[in-house]
């Protein structure tokens, strides 16, 4: 019997990985491993523009990788899901193994 993938679910994955594949968006959700922070907290620890990381938490929050609760006159940011952490740990992780790959691959920009 010969198996076929899902379209819908390759399009949504392939739509997930574009959320990580922007390095603003990656910076923010690599900081955001540390846990709960502000926009200025993250601007300090990315040193992006604090206008390029409220656009950039936008799109994370409304594609469910991001979540933020009002904190006083502040507003906190998390990762939404504990996978989300897992997720990045995993790259890490394989990135170790295949970077060299990676970093030599023309197909990928």
């Amino acid at each position: 019997m010969l198996l076929t993938a899902n379209p819908t679910s390759i399009a949504l994955q392939a739509k997930l990985f574009r959320g990580f594949a922007d390095p603003s968006r990656l910076s923010i959700m690599e900081t955001l491993r540390d846990g709960e922070m502000t926009v200025s907290e993250i601007v300090e620890a990315t040193g992006l523009s604090q206008s390029n990381i409220s656009n950039h938490l936008a799109c994370l929050r409304d594609c469910g990788l991001v979540t933020s609760d009002q904190d006083g006159r502040y507003v906190r940011y998390r990762l939404s899901d504990p996978r989300v952490e897992q997720l990045l740990a995993l790259a890490d992780e394989l990135l170790a193994d295949v970077a060299r790959g990676v970093y030599e691959c023309i197909h990928l920009k």
